[in-house]
């Protein structure tokens, strides 16, 4: 299946990759078919490979919301968009939709969505945070112009959900990697491990991601290892994250780090890449 160049992420997501495609590139393996990627975020990973078999899974179920109705309703999507402002006034009424479980429960999947999106293009450094209720509560980022409706990346998108076989699903990763079949390759690009005190960001879920989960996940890795199944995974550079994964293959790789509420704070990070293969 032949790439299309305008199939790249639509929204900003903590963590995302699309930075790190060329660092990552010598470190996949040479042909992608079945992929899966339990943690997808933005989907830089995913739409940079447009594999032919794609397995898709977040545990944020807004987020997976938006990439089904860009998969089954996109013109809609767009059409709903294109009536969003960009302005504080407007910005704060869609946010507190939320904040009324029968105003929330009244919107259509595709008004859900399109809050998604462009509360994400809207909101301050596009960041998807939710408090301890699960209510958006990121502030208005006054941006001049912001690319609230992005067409022609959406409509390019929704043509490959649709021409791949892309499943979809919000569940914990561990479902999703028990039943992956042999010759799929997984990445896997979970929420890092802090490299301080202060740097844990929770607000993406309602959850978070303790170490007990970061734990949990290597021995997921150990099982895909057993089974025969290639992973790569991306984490902080932390003693902990390293000694976790000591028995495979790490490299260092820098990252930019983009958020961060002191901005002389902003700049290139240590992370890993972890690999069960050469």
């Amino acid at each position: 299946m032949k790439k299309n160049k305008l199939v790249a992420p639509v929204l900003k997501w903590v963590g995302g990759k699309r930075q790190l495609l060329d660092t990552f590139a010598p470190l996949l393996p040479k042909r992608i078919i079945s992929y899966c990627e339990p943690f997808i975020g933005g989907g830089a990973m995913l739409f940079h490979l447009q594999p032919k078999t794609a397995y898709v899974n977040d545990i944020n179920s807004d987020l997976i919301l938006v990439y089904n109705v860009i998969k089954n309703d996109v013109e809609s999507l767009i059409n709903t968009l294109s009536e969003f402002k960009n302005e504080s006034e407007f910005f704060y009424s869609v946010r507190d939709w939320d904040r009324s479980k029968k105003k929330y429960d009244s919107l259509t999947d595709v008004e859900r969505a399109a809050r998604i999106v462009y509360l994400n293009k809207t909101c301050f450094n596009g960041l998807y945070r939710v408090n301890n209720a699960g209510e958006f509560n990121s502030p208005f980022g006054s941006y001049k112009n912001p690319n609230i409706v992005n067409a022609p990346v959406l409509r390019a998108v929704s043509s490959y959900f649709n021409t791949a076989d892309v499943r979809l699903t919000s569940t914990d990763y561990y479902e999703i990697l028990k039943d992956i079949p042999k010759g799929t390759f997984v990445y896997l690009d979970p929420p890092y491990d802090p490299i301080s005190d202060t740097s844990n960001f929770t607000g993406y879920s309602k959850g978070g991601f303790s170490r007990e989960e970061q734990i949990r996940l290597r021995d997921c890795c150990d099982e895909l290892t057993k089974r025969g199944i290639k992973f790569m995974l991306s984490n902080s550079s932390t003693d902990f994250i390293r000694d976790l994964y000591s028995d495979y293959n790490i490299q260092i790789v820098q990252a930019k780090r983009a958020i961060n509420s002191n901005a002389s704070k902003r700049g290139n990070v240590d992370e890993v890449v972890v690999r069960n293969y050469e």
